[in-house]
This record gives C-alpha cells, sequence and structure tokens, in this order.
C-alpha cells in the first residue's frame, strides 16, 4: 500500500514536471540557451578568435589574462544587441576573418601590445561575432537565453585558449604556442580570402 502510493506521487510529480517542461517559455528557454551556446562552437571562425583571446591574454600575462577574456564577451553580448535589434554593421564576415589573422599574428609573433590596446582590439573583434551571432537568432527563441548561451559557450573558448596558453612557461610551450597562433592565423587568412 505504502509503495503504491509512493508510486503514484511520483508519477504526479513527474507528470507536473513535464507539463512544467513542456510549456512554451521553458522550452523557448532551454532551446534559445542550447541555440546559443552551440553557434560558437559549430563556427570555425569564431572558435579560432575566441581560443586566440584566450591564447594571446595567457601571452602577455597578467592582468590581461584575464582582463581580455572579459572585455571579449561583454562587448560581443553588445553587438549581439545590435544584431537582434537589426542596427546594421558594415562587414561583419569580414571582421570575423581578421579576428582570427590578426589575433592569430598577435600571438604567432609574441606582440606585446599595451594592455589598452590590446582590449580595444579584442573589443573591436568581438562587436563583429556578437553581430553575427544576434543576426542569426533564431526567431523562436528567447534572445536573453540565446545571449546567455553564446557568451558561457565564449567564455569556455577563451578558457580552453588561457589553459593552452599556459604553456608558455616553457620554452618548448612557447613555441607550440605561437605555432598555435600561426595556425589560428593561416585559418583567418583562409576565411579572409573564401578558401575555407
Amino acid at each position: 500500500m505504502v509503495s503504491t502510493i509512493k508510486w503514484c506521487v511520483v508519477t504526479v510529480l513527474l507528470g507536473a514536471t513535464t507539463v512544467a517542461i513542456a510549456h512554451s517559455d521553458a522550452v523557448s528557454l532551454s532551446g534559445g540557451l542550447a541555440s546559443g551556446f552551440k553557434h560558437p562552437l559549430l563556427g570555425p571562425d569564431h572558435v579560432i578568435a575566441m581560443v586566440a583571446v584566450g591564447l594571446w591574454g595567457a601571452f602577455l600575462g597578467k592582468p590581461a589574462i584575464w582582463i581580455l577574456p572579459i572585455v571579449f564577451p561583454l562587448i560581443m553580448a553588445f553587438g549581439g544587441a545590435l544584431g537582434v535589434v537589426g542596427v546594421p554593421v558594415p562587414a561583419v564576415e569580414t571582421g570575423i576573418a581578421l579576428s582570427g589573422l590578426v589575433l592569430g599574428l598577435m600571438v604567432a609573433f609574441a606582440v606585446r601590445a599595451p594592455l589598452w590596446l590590446a582590449a580595444v582590439l579584442v573589443g573591436v573583434f568581438a562587436i563583429f561575432h556578437g553581430h553575427a551571432h544576434g543576426t542569426e537568432l533564431p526567431e523562436a527563441t528567447s534572445p536573453m537565453a540565446y545571449s546567455v548561451g553564446f557568451v558561457i559557450a565564449t567564455g569556455l573558448l577563451h578558457l580552453f585558449g588561457i589553459v593552452f596558453g599556459e604553456l608558455n612557461r616553457w620554452d618548448w610551450g612557447n613555441r607550440v604556442v605561437r605555432a598555435g597562433g600561426s595556425v589560428i592565423a593561416l585559418a583567418g587568412l583562409g576565411f579572409l580570402v573564401g578558401f575555407l
């Protein structure tokens, strides 16, 4: 008898949960979050630039290692908002391709730019990436959930770049990190000329 009551309670609770999750707002939020999260990860042109931000930040050291990966998603969210409301930004795809090329070159050539210049450069490129995310926002999803998703994915890509960039502490690691920057720059060039 007690186990029957327990099963009835569990069944009712599971049924209520399914109804709650099936509600259109809940589906919109989860779908928006998932769509936003996947968007940067499925675009190799986004991946290379976002990893390069983390690499360059790690190469520049403190405080750039944390400032650049904070500047990028903050400004990217602003660019995303511009895209959502339909404010045009010229040459978005060119800006995205240039971001991979330029940031990759910064790492490959071990450029030690002043922090303010590095932050401005990263911020300018972030607008292009954000605008692309915002204009590609699926109509059926929640813009806020989508934005949170792409910011989280961006942060994870930056973190990957930082972890890889920490190899810079050793001589052999410095060569590996700079080689990674070269690969990113070549990929950015490939996107820029339409080869990739």
